[in-house]
């Protein structure tokens, strides 16, 4: 799932575009951790699991890169603790 999952540089912000909308969590990359500062859904894609996928995708890109999650936003503090095979990316 993560592959769906890009990273706008430009943007600082992760997106996932599904049926022509957009999921995104914009982030900060600062030092070994990368900082979470907000998570959206577009309108149409709330309660698909699009956020959920987002975060999958966020949370692989993390991991790949060795760097722990630091959750401004609530919504993804409670995507990783739901989520245990991601908790130990949660600084």
């Amino acid at each position: 799932m993560g592959s769906a999952v890009r990273d706008n540089a430009t943007g600082h912000r992760f997106e996932l575009e599904r049926n022509g909308h957009l999921a995104f969590a914009n982030y900060e990359r600062r030092g070994a951790s990368l900082v979470i500062r907000h998570v959206e859904a577009a309108l149409p894609l709330r309660g698909t699991g699009a956020a959920g996928e987002l975060m999958q995708g966020v949370a692989e890109i993390a991991r790949a890169e060795g760097r722990k999650i630091t959750p401004l936003c609530g919504y993804a503090y409670a995507w990783l603790r739901r989520h245990k095979e991601y908790r130990d990316l949660l600084n």
